[in-house]
């Protein structure tokens, strides 16, 4: 393997379809990263399987009792691992925690997540039935740096979804779904070739 790939880790506490779609991403011999640990809160997450399928470390940490948060010291160990790890690049991929200053002190515009909404709108959880429930008509994904907001750091690509009349809230999620696929790979791929550039919030895309 190429050692001038850029090190990901993958921050993910469900199934793990957006881990597998990166780490499948990183087998491709062009590809300018690779994945070297997954981090997750859940010691039951089907992303452990995939990893345990690619070859990549795996570290669990403690989720601590507070429901979309994690205690300073799992932010702090997630901090050593990754360090460890000698990483550059942290991605979250369905990592239901809200990610705080010990982990962004420590890789500072170097954490991306993915969204399956058209930021900023419908921020939160259950983006897509928020979107669904709301009637637009067209939906979609969003690849963002993190920052100390919920959903509100800096937007590097996004994918539109059209709603079709035959839809409903699953049958629209699943269809961003394959965009998130899709454009996480891409957005990290921009990040490890230092095509991306961040000026008064606004992401741009180099030649």
């Amino acid at each position: 393997m190429n050692s001038a790939r850029k090190n990901l880790a993958v921050l993910a506490s469900g199934t793990g379809s957006n881990f597998r779609a990166i780490a499948a991403a990183c087998r491709g011999d062009d590809f300018p990263a690779r994945v070297v640990c997954l981090i997750t809160d859940n010691p039951e997450a089907g992303a452990i399987t995939i990893a345990e399928e690619y070859g990549i470390a795996v570290f669990t940490v403690t989720p601590g009792k507070k429901r979309g948060h994690l205690p300073e010291a799992s932010e702090q160990e997630i901090v050593s691992i990754c360090r460890r790890h000698q990483v550059d690049l942290i991605t979250l991929a369905g990592f239901m925690r809200i990610i705080k200053a010990p982990l962004l002190d420590a890789f500072p515009g170097r954490i991306l997540n993915i969204h399956p909404s058209l930021l900023p709108s419908f921020k939160g959880l259950h983006a897509q039935k928020q979107a669904f429930d709301y009637g637009v008509k067209v939906a979609g994904c969003s690849v963002h740096f993190v920052d100390s907001s919920v959903d509100g750091g800096s937007i590097i690509i996004q994918s539109a979804v059209p709603v079709r009349e035959d839809d409903d809230a699953d049958s629209l999620a699943a269809r961003i779904l394959e965009q998130e696929h899709r454009i996480y790979p891409e957005a990290i791929k921009l990040f490890a070739t230092g095509r991306l550039r961040i000026e008064n919030r606004r992401t741009t895309i180099l030649d």
